[in-house]
């Protein structure tokens, strides 16, 4: 492998020292300093503009790709007649743009599921008009024709005629809470597959198709609720209740799916005939362009084997295009970034060593290998014009990206020169991209560029943000890399107190997250739990140094250094950390009496391992959220990289619960009571473990709070707890 010092090195900066006021906790958890970004961008289909909503709410503003400035208004809430909508909280325009589906009302049901209350707007008539009198809905789509909206409430997928009086009819009946699914995916799909739709419309709009989830037999899982504040729930104000719904761990039996069609002039619903076993996925399905042609992706249980099928929705036969085979696992970048063209198919796979862009046929022919070099970290569009590619990769160093074209000859240019961390937003037919970049001590700046690179116009620049800052004293950032005993390159970052005095030695706190194809250390203004490293200012104003290093399993570095951890989760990982550790107490200026270590979710799984590694680095550690064992955790996410703990039990074995009497050093563990992700039954388990094995913690439980324990001041008691802790133990 190349050496990464030089290069790393290479990347130092240092801020000169300020003379503000240091950062108060409540201001660097309460989103004071975070920067000022553009959300909700759509790009429009004239390829010239694209859509927002307004600061207020009210209205979804058009403006130009070019100039970046406002053009038009696409909808006006205080002037469109019919139901009167009071904030518009998300849109979704048809095919031509000629009608918006407004959402309103919004509930959030899991990460990224939601049912909310959506009103047709017809923009020649300015009228809205509701989507459906029948409760809210989940996923509204429209058909390519945009004359039909589709959409599932209540676990039935459901359709609506526009050209028929918006006349509903329901397409399935067999949907039960906890029982079977229509259209959207259960808790695992969608938490792990990172979908939250699984249906689509045929190309000439008169086919339907979806998946169905049956979850009867996946086990229950039981959450406690209670009372709580903000937001109080009155219906356990004496006694506490309980939240139920299908959660499968490792081992344990998954929903089946099916793939279904339905014709929707003669109502006829078909199974498809789908080689797929009684325990495989279907992570992905997507209408091609030829007319009833689904291109439906399936994978087996253990996620080493990804099918791409082009299935007929009438004969219901399903031919292989193209298998994609590993002997670890299949990254989750092939399904998430497939992408369908009228008659060819875009491939994201790292089988060559790291991720690059294959492009095939329908048919499954691989024309040729798009990308190669540095690797791809996302995918952008395709200009069939042109037949050029645009895309986001690696940029010299794992630290950086830039922005990429790429044309089918094989002629490939950097179109972005700023070095750091480079994105963009193309518009609709490539002809121009918003560029955001950043890097570690460069807050956001966006701008408006063409396809060749040329900036037309600086839209943020975040200089309120900047001035802002220089009013409190942020910390010094730096890069650094090393080599473990192991002889293995890790790079990190470093923040230290503005007035560092390299003759005083420092405790330090790492933070590390580590899980798999993560990466915490990069050229980044993200750098740093809260964006800016202000969270981390804070803590070097109180005399910590804080630092983080990508052990191991982490991303940005190729195939087989992210999946080393394969089968054996958090072994590497923990090792790496107490390398880390021992690296940074050899440095002159810190006291390698008194080193730290926190971590969110996967992040603090690894500080409970590497705490109980063996050798007796760390002092003081805070977990939050942690998953303790693995066979507490989902079947997707953790038999992906751990197997089934029938075929892996040693792996399954070595985790924190079992390496519980181990652990050394000072311990807070936090979890939030109605984590439906990372179950509060890890550390209930362990701290239990903990108790019989005599050790002394101190633990935090939140009421109510999920995984991102958050709400009223639930955020900031947290993070008050872990800064109170970490100066108790360590200075």
């Amino acid at each position: 492998m190349k050496k990464l010092f030089p290069l790393v090195m290479g990347l130092m900066v240092t801020l000169q020292a300020y003379s503000g006021t240091a950062i108060s906790l409540r201001d660097a958890v309460s989103g004071t300093y975070s920067p000022q970004m553009m959300r909700g961008l759509k790009p429009l289909a004239d390829g010239e503009s694209y859509a927002q909503v307004s600061d207020d709410g009210k209205s979804i503003v058009r403006y130009s790709f070019k100039t970046g400035a406002q053009v038009g208004v696409v909808f006006d809430a205080e002037k469109a007649r019919g139901p009167k909508v009071r904030s518009i909280e998300g849109y979704i325009m048809s095919p031509d743009e000629s009608r918006i589906l407004i959402q309103t009302e919004t509930e959030s049901i899991y990460r990224r599921s939601k049912k909310a209350t959506y009103y047709i707007y017809s923009v020649q008539n300015n009228k809205l008009e509701p989507l459906s009198e029948g409760g809210k809905q989940q996923e509204p789509l429209f058909s390519p024709d945009g004359n039909q909206i589709a959409f599932v409430r209540d676990n039935n997928l459901y359709l609506v005629k526009l050209l028929f009086n918006n006349a509903e009819s329901q397409v399935t009946a067999d949907g039960k809470f906890n029982e079977v699914i229509n259209g959207v995916p259960d808790w695992v799909n969608e938490e792990e597959f990172a979908v939250s739709r699984s249906f689509d419309f045929s190309a000439d709009s008169k086919m339907l198709a979806w998946v169905k989830y049956d979850e009867k037999d996946v086990p229950l899982y039981r959450m406690p609720m209670f009372r709580g504040m903000n937001p109080e729930l009155k219906e356990y104000a004496s006694y506490p209740g309980f939240y139920d719904y299908k959660y499968p761990k490792a081992g344990e039996q998954n929903a089946v799916v099916g793939v279904y069609s339905y014709d929707i002039k003669s109502h006829v619903t078909r199974k498809l005939n789908l080689p797929l076993a009684a325990d495989g996925y279907v992570p992905r399905i997507k209408f091609t362009s030829v007319p009833d042609q689904l291109a439906v992706l399936t994978l087996n249980r253990l996620q080493n084997e990804m099918n791409v099928y082009m299935c007929n929705t009438r004969s219901l036969v399903c031919k292989l295009a193209v298998s994609e085979k590993e002997d670890r696992y299949v990254k989750e970048d092939a399904y998430e970034q497939f992408h369908l063209y009228d008659n060819n198919f875009l491939l994201v796979s790292d089988r060559g060593g790291n991720r690059q862009l294959y492009w095939y046929t329908l048919s499954g022919q691989l024309v040729k290998q798009i990308t190669s070099g540095s690797e791809v970290t996302k995918y952008y569009g395709y200009d069939a014009k042109t037949g050029t590619f645009f895309y986001q990769a690696k940029d010299e160093t794992p630290l950086r990206t830039a922005v990429f074209r790429t044309d089918l000859k094989g002629k490939t240019r950097k179109i972005t020169a700023e070095q750091g961390m480079n994105d963009a937003t193309f518009a609709t037919g490539m002809k121009y991209f918003v560029h955001v970049y950043s890097n570690l001590n460069t807050p956001p700046v966006v701008s408006i560029c063409t396809a060749e690179g040329k900036t037309e116009k600086v839209l943020i620049n975040n200089a309120a943000l900047k001035q802002k800052l220089a009013g409190v004293d942020m910390a010094r950032k730096e890069f650094f890399s090393f080599k473990t005993s192991e002889g293995v390159e890790l790079n990190g970052w470093m923040m230290k107190p503005v007035n560092f005095d390299a003759s005083h030695k420092y405790p330090v706190i790492m933070y590390q997250y580590s899980g798999p194809g993560s990466q915490c250390v990069q050229d980044s203004w993200n750098t740093g739990f809260m964006p800016g490293g202000v969270y981390e200012s804070y803590l070097c104003s109180q005399g910590f140094i804080v630092a983080c290093v990508d052990g191991r399993g982490t991303g940005g570095r190729g195939a087989d250094f992210e999946k080393c951890t394969y089968q054996r989760l958090g072994l590497y990982e923990a090792r790496d950390q107490v390398e880390a550790a021992l690296y940074l107490g050899n440095q002159s200026y810190v006291d390698a009496a008194n080193i730290g270590i926190w971590g969110w979710s996967y992040g603090g799984f690894n500080t409970l391992m590497s705490m109980s590694e063996g050798r007796p680095v760390f002092k003081a550690g805070v977990a939050v959220a942690p998953p303790t064992n693995y066979r507490y955790y989902d079947t997707i996410y953790t038999e992906r990289y751990m197997r089934t703990p029938a075929e892996n039990p040693d792996g399954y074995d070595d985790n924190a619960l079992t390496r519980a009497a181990k652990l050394n050093g000072r311990l807070l563990i936090c979890h939030g009571l109605a984590d439906d992700n990372v179950h509060a039954q890890n550390t209930i388990e362990y701290t239990e473990a903990l108790v019989q094995a005599d050790k002394q913690f101190e633990m935090q439980l939140y009421t109510n709070r999920n995984h991102s324990i958050y709400g009223g001041n639930t955020r900031y008691h947290l993070f008050t707890r872990m800064s109170e802790f970490f100066k108790q133990q360590l200075q």
